[in-house]
């Protein structure tokens, strides 16, 4: 898939440079995808509008990528299969078998994988 086809949320994006998750934002933006980053409080991010929760992401995702931990990710399990998308990354620290669970019920494809690595290696 061309990335510009390839519509990209990140789940706890982040201003703030240092976190991986910022880090996502930007690696995909160089590398071309659509990028959309979900935050609650923030509403710009790399030059980015930011959806503030997953039901107001405007467009299909096709990758959603996880940089939230289980706790406040288990309560949004219905939340994530309600949105659709092609596939779900788990990024390290994230990984939660109540959420990969609902996803497998949903027919939804995830993974445990690092976007970052994914992305340097050409496995995005």
């Amino acid at each position: 898939m061309n990335p510009a086809e390839h519509h990209v949320a990140v789940l706890g994006a982040t201003p703030k440079p240092e976190r991986y998750a910022n880090q996502a934002v930007r690696l995909l933006l160089e590398k071309g995808y659509r990028v959309t980053p979900i935050h609650p409080k923030v509403s710009e991010i790399e030059g980015l509008a930011v959806a503030p929760s997953l039901e107001e992401v405007d467009k299909p995702i096709h990758t959603l990528t996880l940089y939230v931990g289980p706790a406040r990710l288990e309560p949004m399990a219905q939340r994530i299969v309600a949105a659709r998308p092609s596939r779900v990354i788990f990024n390290p620290g994230t990984e939660t078998p109540a959420v990969q669970q609902a996803l497998d019920t949903a027919g939804i494809p995830w993974e445990e994988a690092c976007t970052l690595v994914l992305l340097r290696t050409g496995q995005f």
